[in-house]
């Protein structure tokens, strides 16, 4: 072809870019619209990628971030340059605690415009500084064949920086300079290879390295030998199951813990996070919450190691328990620790799937030292655990309506089988943590922003996740909903979203816990009496949700009681789209209503 125009050159240098992430297993990619990044967007659109639009940038991440939770896949995220960009920050902290991999893909001013004065500029270079795993900045658009390989080339260590192949690490900042004219020419063919395949090396894709090293037999058999001699208990957080499992795959990781639990005569105690609970198994602890709390930690039975998979748990009392009881620690995690009470013993850079496999092969070898008292202990935490199930289900009988525990234990129950729980922070979290006992054997997923434990994009990162879904049922209280009120907006791209040739917009319903402020706070140190408390705490306020559904065009319902709840849910699961579902709760007393159901 002749001598490419800036128009034509943009085009090729970005399709090329973006047909490397899709080789590399991008397969979703949200914008937020903007003029400076108007390539980057256009692209997008002709691409092969799902595309999602939210003008809310820092929904729009969270919208991102959820979807890539769910999926457990790089999903990429386009906006312009300035305060867009600073407006992606929440999410992208939260991506790198919670290990989330995002691709920020940003227009920017070019170089002559840097540091001058020019309009929606700042300095985007390193703007998340080390809270991401990979930074570029790109040079400007040239459809030059070396900067073409460059382009991919970027491409691919980003992908390879997120994990995108291999355990998921975190998100990644790339930085896009772009000169006027902004549009670019999507008609161009490159050399007759077509928009996105030019510069392709038509060769196999080399595999991207995993994160992960491999658990030596000598050291499995070692510290089997060591377990033998004494007590354990196995704590699994989030992501103690492997990414990018089928549900299939995922029954066998699980069938691979029961077996580890069985043979170390170790309980498997269940972060909600970690969803275990949807297994009904005796080696399943699921009340953790209650049973390591004040009176009935006492009743425990005793153990002197900890091994723990994923991160530390949702529960406070599990925490404060292990603060406070000297045992050996044993991490396993592929990429650090997690630890921030700073009681690992022992460190195991592998996978949980990795290690429980190859302690399990070391085990079925004949001289494998076997424990003298296999089952005492699981019995005994099983005895435990049916105390507190017992205690915890007389909710279902109380049916108090001015308690969270009730419509989180209607909303377990009616939820549909293989369908997402989306929690949010807060009270929402400790209550689904406290009544999600696992006791019906339903399948289920739950997900949250547990990264940073923030209230912000929560909504955003629900509907991101239930792309994935056929229902997802968000459970949420009133500041958290309002802190990201806008995200509701996207009940129109729902609408537009097709799956093949079909229109199928997921099915969301939305559980709201009003209490018309911050009702966690009662639970906390801050509880006081004093004036103060309730103007910089309980922040009391007087939202009229009904109407904010209305501007949303969403299905609205108000309940009071919990058979009113379980019609209205039963109701939503029927229709697609967003449905809101909201609740009045008493703001004050909730530490009382929560203590009459632990032992």
């Amino acid at each position: 072809m002749t001598k490419a125009t800036h128009e034509q050159a943009t085009a090729l240098y970005v399709s090329a870019f973006f047909d490397e992430l899709i080789r590399c297993g991008v397969e979703d990619v949200v914008v937020s619209p903007g003029s400076r990044s108007t390539a980057l967007s256009m692209v997008a659109h002709a691409s092969q990628m799902e595309l999602y639009v939210d003008v809310d940038e820092r929904g729009a991440a969270f919208f991102a971030l959820g979807l890539a939770r769910a999926k457990q896949k790089p999903v990429a995220v386009i906006c312009t340059s300035g305060t867009a960009l600073a407006n992606y920050y929440p999410a992208v902290v939260e991506a790198e605690s919670s290990r989330i991999p995002l691709i920020i893909l940003s227009g920017d001013r070019p170089q002559r415009l840097q540091h001058v004065g020019a309009p929606q500029t700042f300095d985007q270079l390193k703007a998340f500084s080390d809270h991401v795993e990979g930074f570029w900045n790109m040079p400007e658009p040239s459809a030059d064949p070396k900067v073409i390989a460059y382009a991919r080339q970027i491409a691919r260590e980003a992908c390879i920086a997120v994990g995108a192949a291999g355990v998921s690490r975190g998100p990644v900042h790339i930085n896009f300079p772009f000169d006027e004219p902004l549009k670019p020419d999507l008609s161009v063919e490159g050399s007759g290879e077509g928009l996105f395949s030019v510069g392709r090396i038509d060769t196999p894709m080399p595999a991207l390295m995993s994160a992960h090293t491999e658990l030596e037999e000598e050291q499995a058999a070692q510290l089997l030998d060591w377990l033998a001699a004494r007590r354990s208990i196995i704590l699994c957080g989030e992501k103690t199951f492997s990414e990018h499992l089928s549900p299939e795959e995922q029954d066998i990781e699980a069938a691979c813990l029961f077996a580890l639990a069985e043979y170390l005569d170790a309980p498997l105690i269940a972060d909600p996070l970690s969803n275990l609970r949807a297994y009904n198994h005796p080696a399943v602890i699921t009340t953790a919450d209650t049973l390591f709390k004040g009176s009935a930690a006492q009743a425990l039975p005793n153990f002197d190691c900890v091994i723990r998979f994923g991160r530390y748990p949702v529960s406070k009392p599990v925490t404060r328990y292990l603060e406070e009881h000297v045992c050996v620690q044993i991490v396993v995690d592929p990429i650090a620790t997690r630890d921030f009470n700073a009681q690992t013993s022992v460190f195991v850079p592998v996978t949980p799937a990795s290690f429980v496999s190859t302690l399990l092969d070391v085990a079925s070898l004949p001289e494998a030292r076997q424990k003298t008292d296999a089952g005492q202990a699981l019995h005994a935490w099983g005895l435990r655990q049916m105390q507190a199930q017992e205690k915890l289900e007389t909710v279902r009988k109380a049916g108090a309506s001015d308690f969270e525990g009730t419509y989180i234990r209607t909303v377990l129950d009616a939820a549909p089988q293989g369908s997402l729980i989306f929690s949010a922070n807060s009270m929402a979290i400790r209550a689904l943590d406290m009544f999600y006992t696992g006791r019906d054997d339903k399948q289920l997923t739950l997900l949250a922003n547990r990264g940073l434990n923030g209230i912000d994009g929560t909504v955003s990162s629900a509907l991101g996740a239930a792309q994935i879904y056929e229902h997802t049922t968000l459970v949420i209280g009133d500041l958290s909903l309002l802190h990201d009120l806008n995200a509701l907006a996207l009940q129109a791209e729902f609408e537009r979203r097709c799956v093949g040739d079909e229109t199928v917009p997921p099915q969301v319903t939305i559980v709201l816990l009003n209490n018309q402020g911050g009702a966690i706070f009662d639970m906390l140190p801050q509880k006081s009496d004093e004036a103060y408390f309730e103007r910089l705490f309980l922040t009391p306020h007087t939202t009229n949700f009904e109407a904010a559904a209305q501007t949303f065009s969403l299905e609205y319902t108000r309940v009071a009681t919990a058979d009113e709840c379980r019609v209205a849910l039963e109701k939503s699961y029927e229709q697609p789209g967003i449905s809101l579902i909201e609740i009045s709760l008493p703001l004050e007393g909730v530490t009382d209503r929560y203590e009459a159901y632990r032992l």
